[in-house]
């Protein structure tokens, strides 16, 4: 890393461990596609730092600090670490870690699946925006789906106005596919038959949980209440407060990214800085 006086969205040496396996391998590999294979002079931890920085912070890639990399060479490493799965091996890698540390099997078979609609910005295409007549958000619609202690192992996102059955069917066969050891999974009442139908095509059991009706205005409910943490966990992340990405695969990369650091950072046992300065 070059020297300079660090952010606190900066990896740790201990985290950088855990990255910068993947990133080498990467980078080898498209050494050995290159005619002179020279290494670029570039350090692949700022880069990281950088998009981590950008991902915290919420600013643009124009705004990125002058002590980093260009903003050009910056966003060239996140188009094609988003395009070519980087993000997403990290996530599958980091994840099974974290399981480990947790004292699990590396591979779930147990998922929950909840959906967030989130407003978009100026330059968010149209065609990739829609309504969502439920919460009345004009925009982008998150999926996620997570393991039983909140740690994301698929993301989709669509306009605001695609049903919560499609995204569920997205995510149950992008979940599938990743780990097929997943069996069960908890939704909320927002998903409808088509999701426990499609879902026990792949074999998996998906089962709706209810609100206690009984029960007025917000409570915790059961296994949901786990992806719902899980939303406010990434939403630490101001990059997410609202969606600011042309592509919707730019949307998926920057809640894989907002997983990265967190998971990094639950295995090293080191705390995330909230926005009031506490940890």
């Amino acid at each position: 890393m070059s020297e300079r006086k660090p952010y606190p969205s900066d990896l740790s040496d201990a985290r950088w461990a855990l990255i910068e396996p993947t990133l080498t391998a990467w980078r080898n590999a498209r050494l050995e596609r290159r005619p002179t294979g020279k290494p670029a002079k570039i350090d692949l931890r700022d880069v990281f730092n950088a998009i981590l920085y950008l991902n915290r912070t919420g600013i643009p890639w124009k705004y990125l600090p002058h002590d980093f990399p260009g903003h050009g060479t910056v966003y060239f490493y996140y188009a094609a670490w988003r395009d070519e799965g980087i993000f997403s091996q990290l996530n599958y890698d980091l994840t099974a870690l974290a399981r480990v540390k947790d004292g699990r099997k590396p591979e779930p078979t147990a998922s929950v699946i909840d959906t967030q609609s989130v407003k978009t910005s100026t330059n968010v295409p149209l065609t990739s925006q829609g309504t969502d007549a439920a919460k009345k958000i004009v925009g982008r619609k998150r999926g996620i789906l997570t393991d039983t202690i909140g740690l994301i192992l698929a993301v989709t996102v669509a306009g605001a106005g695609l049903s919560e059955n499609a995204m569920g069917i997205r995510l149950l066969d992008q979940a599938k596919e990743t780990y097929p050891t997943i069996a069960k999974s908890w939704v909320d009442t927002g998903f409808k038959n088509a999701v426990i139908e499609h879902g026990a095509t792949l074999g998996i059991d998906v089962e709706v949980v209810n609100r206690n009706p009984e029960k007025r205005g917000f409570h915790v409910v059961k296994r949901r209440w786990v992806v719902e943490r899980s939303i406010g966990w990434i939403m630490m992340h101001r990059r997410l407060a609202r969606d600011y990405e042309t592509l919707t695969a730019s949307s998926e990369a920057m809640i894989r990214i907002a997983s990265i650091d967190n998971l990094a950072k639950r295995i090293t046992d080191e705390a995330t800085p909230t926005w009031r300065g506490t940890y």
